[in-house]
């Protein structure tokens, strides 16, 4: 709508006399009246007044626009007038209101009012168009004010118009282009779903665009789901890649070409997955028909590769309880220090932290399983997990729990238990289908599970566990160096995949079975897993001239993820530079990691980092050992590593 059509000089008021807002709206009424807009002013102003009672029509920047519709209105038209001193009209940002603009329309009009109020506010938000008004002096000048910002709008429009259009050109000759390029999807995962998974995503994107190839990855990180892969998605594409360390859905991709790797594969084989994806050197993957998964479904990794998802399926469920709890539990031996065990504050921490930590082994457990037999499996491993942390009496007589090694068990003897359930179950009359995952499973599954933790696995992981603390509670100084400097050696051979979590998934269930008590090994981790990063915070601050700008820019940040114990950070660098990264840290961790058991740190929590020289009574021994190691990594590395390109 062109707004000058309905506003007309004759009725204009340039001295507005009113200073209230009812005296306002009647003398704009009468107005109205006087020139025959309106022909029943009682009626017109009980409406108008009935807008302003819903919420005011005072828009802010000194604009008020009332407005009615009724059948008292003969014709549609604006009320323009001006008040110099400013009337208080119950504007929305609380300042005086100095121009007016009333909108009369009849009641069969089609939206009139509509209409001109949105024409008004995409002409009233130029603030240099408003102070123009403002200033008018006669309704000559307001019609010329409003017919150059009408055509100001009208040109800017068109050219908004015409952008748009090219825009559309763009997209639609890119579309056309990706239409003739190769189109691939893939999905990465790891199990802390942190790094490796989008370094994965973002390794393949880049090569895909310098080889031609549309691609979308669905990433499976620690937000959940990204970029999720459409049944169009996977229909189009000539086939799909897997970077995965972790279970993701497969049943989508039956009937394309699929290649499974490791996430790692995903960030220093791009290359090599994106080609294989194009030659068509994946099997045709035949997902399983049922709704639930047999376990059977991933059958294009190796057997390692499967049981090693399994396995970090559990683990990276397990971890936020792992952190959130160990956290938790560290400020409460920062409060018993402080405050004492008689404390509130002591005794709620603590007790929360031991809530979460209560769900290690069960959680562990539930996600193997469920990695494995799909959710009928998760109550069994959860129960099987949890059998596990309890000392129970059976055929053989057992004081200790079976722990960790029992939980992992569980959750695999329990998943594969559903798998081969399944397979029984598969003759039944298909009326029964339903009976199946609600009733079969659970209770069959559940009692199976309760046989096999209470007479076989409990018996034995619970005699292996005993003896594994005693071996490491009488083993001597050499021997706990020994197991120091591998432990914190495999924190940094990968930097969050496979060696790394063994490493921590070692530490915990010695951790666990202690009570919560012995530390000797998680310090030993903990520290070995700070040095990466650190190693290349001080490396890039000490030999510049080795580093990039943005190397050095990201090097900064890593005093901080080190210092926290998130030793992926260190995984950017690593991933460009393999050999001289990781061989250093690999290095300077070896040698944190046997300080700290010459120096018998424990460190009673399973995360925090530098949080963690609070709750130890060996602060030096764990400031010496990181300090030493991280020194020795960083020098090794800015000596060893050559000079860098700068870009």
């Amino acid at each position: 709508m062109d707004i000058r059509e309905l506003l007309r000089k004759d009725i204009m008021i340039m001295d507005l006399k009113s200073t209230t807002k009812a005296d306002v709206i009647d003398e704009l009424v009468a107005k109205y009246a006087a020139s025959g807009i309106i022909t029943d002013a009682d009626l017109y102003k009980q409406d108008i007044l009935k807008r302003e009672a819903e919420s005011t029509t005072g828009i802010g920047d000194g604009i008020a626009m009332p407005h009615a519709k009724d059948k008292a209105v003969s014709q549609a038209a604006v009320l323009f007038a001006k008040s110099d001193a400013g009337v208080e009209y119950d504007a929305l940002d609380g300042q005086p209101v100095h121009l007016f603009f009333m909108i009369a329309a009849p009641e069969g009009a089609d939206n009139t009012h509509l209409a001109a109020l949105s024409a008004l506010s995409s002409l009233l938000i130029n603030p240099d168009f408003v102070a123009q008004l403002r200033d008018a002096k006669t309704p000559d000048e307001v019609q010329r004010l409003f017919a150059a910002a009408q055509e100001a709008k009208d040109a800017k429009d068109k050219a908004d118009e015409a952008k748009e259009k090219a825009q559309e050109a763009q997209r639609a000759a890119a579309a056309e282009a990706a239409a003739d390029k190769p189109f691939i999807v893939a999905v990465t995962a790891c199990p802390t779903g942190i790094a490796h998974t989008y370094m994965a995503e973002a390794a393949l994107k880049e090569t895909a665009e310098k080889m031609g190839v549309d691609i979308k990855v669905e990433t499976n990180g620690s937000e959940g789901v990204k970029h999720r892969l459409t049944s169009d998605d996977i229909n189009r594409a000539v086939g799909v890649i897997i970077a995965a360390d972790k279970k993701v859905e497969m049943n989508r991709f039956s009937g394309k070409h699929l290649i499974n790797h490791p996430v790692i594969d995903g960030i220093k084989k791009p290359t090599e997955l994106i080609q294989d994806t194009l030659d068509e050197k994946g099997g045709i993957y035949a997902g399983n028909s049922n709704e639930e998964s047999s376990g059977e479904e991933e059958t294009t990794g190796t057997l390692w590769n499967r049981i090693y998802k399994d396995l970090m399926n559990g683990v990276s469920n397990m971890l936020p309880f792992v952190v959130g709890g160990g956290i938790i539990m560290a400020l409460s031996f920062i409060f018993e220090q402080y405050a004492g065990k008689e404390s509130l504050w002591f005794t709620f921490t603590n007790n929360l932290g031991n809530y979460a930590f209560s769900f290690l082994v069960p959680v562990l457990a539930a996600y193997i399983a469920m990695s494995i037999g799909d959710r009928p499996a998760l109550m069994p491993g959860f129960v099987g997990g949890y059998m596990a942390t309890i000392a129970t009496a059976s055929i053989v007589k057992a004081s200790n729990p079976s722990g960790f090694l029992g939980g992992l068990v569980a959750g695999f003897v329990a998943g594969w238990l559903v798998v081969y359930l399944k397979k029984a179950f598969k003759g039944l009359p298909k009326s029964l289908d339903g009976l199946k995952t609600i009733l079969l499973y659970p209770v069959v599954g559940l009692a199976l599970i309760g046989i096999i933790m209470f007479f076989i696995v409990n018996p034995i992981f619970a005699a292996i566990n005993g003896a594994l603390i005693s071996f490491l509670e009488g083993m001597g100084t050499g021997n706990a160096i020994l197991v120091g400097v591998i432990l914190a050696a495999m924190m940094s051979i990968d930097m969050g995949g496979p060696f790394n979590k063994a490493a921590y998934t070692f530490a915990i269930g010695i951790y666990s079975a202690s009570n919560y008590t012995d530390g000797r090994w998680m310090a030993a981790v903990m520290v070995g897993g700070m040095i990466p990063p650190l190693a290349i915070a001080i490396a890039s601050t000490f030999f510049p001239a080795k580093f990039t700008e943005n190397e050095r820019q990201s090097g900064l940040s890593n005093y901080v993820l080190g210092l926290t114990f998130i030793t992926e950070g260190a995984i950017p660098f690593a991933a460009t530079d393999p050999v001289h990264i990781i061989g250093s840290s690999v290095i300077g961790s070896a040698i944190a990691g046997g300080l700290t058991q010459l120096f018998k740190v424990n460190v009673p929590a399973p995360h925090g980092g530098i949080v963690a020289l609070a709750l130890t009574d060996q602060k030096v021994g764990f400031l010496v050992s990181l300090l030493v190691g991280a020194i020795v990594a960083g020098v090794i590395l800015g000596i060893w590593r050559p000079k860098a390109k700068q870009d």
